[in-house]
């Protein structure tokens, strides 16, 4: 982190300790990202931390659509590692290059699959409109059912926080490389 200097495990105190280990011998494996800074406050990072293992881990959506959403939020806010990280585990979840790519230019993919362009359009508007308008709500409840919809409603909240975790602290993508200058 270019902000934040990492905090080495035999410094920690036992409560930062404690969710250091839930988070690295948990479903993730490891830490990084947002995780550094919000272990500085551990209740914060708990909190944030079972959420995002809900998001990443076990949403109604699937891996693939929760990719998706995940991408679509990384690129309204900018956050070159959480696209580089996402960009990632989507094509290994299966998301077609094509559409990964699309997300990127902030364009419409060209989906064969109704909840992914469903997924797409409602984490479009909740970044840039903050909102589903009375018809978009209808349709996304009706394609995506009334846990899908809130699952990406999760995704979108969840990596907005994540999202400006990093960009606050400048986390840095591990190669070097920038997607968006």
């Amino acid at each position: 982190m270019t902000r934040l200097p990492e905090l080495p495990v035999e410094e920690m105190t036992p409560e930062q300790r404690r969710i250091h280990d839930a988070i690295s011998h948990g479903p993730r494996g490891s830490i990084g990202g947002p995780f550094l800074a919000w272990l500085r406050n551990p209740k914060f990072a708990d909190a944030a931390q079972q959420v995002g293992e809900y998001c990443r881990f076990h949403t109604v959506l699937g891996r693939d659509l929760a990719e998706i959403a995940i991408l679509v939020t990384a690129v309204h806010y900018r956050a070159e590692f959480e696209w580089w990280i996402h960009r990632q585990l989507a094509e290994q979840a299966g998301v077609p290059e094509p559409v990964i790519e699309a997300i990127l230019e902030k364009r419409e993919p060209d989906f064969t699959d109704d909840r992914a362009r469903m997924v797409w359009q409602v984490a479009r508007a909740l970044n840039e409109r903050h909102r589903l308008s009375d018809a978009e709500f209808e349709e996304a409840q009706k394609v995506l059912g009334e846990n899908g919809l809130l699952d990406v409603v999760g995704l979108c909240g969840y990596y907005a926080l994540v999202s400006l975790t990093l960009n606050t602290y400048e986390v840095p993508v591990p190669d070097g490389s920038s997607v968006f200058g």
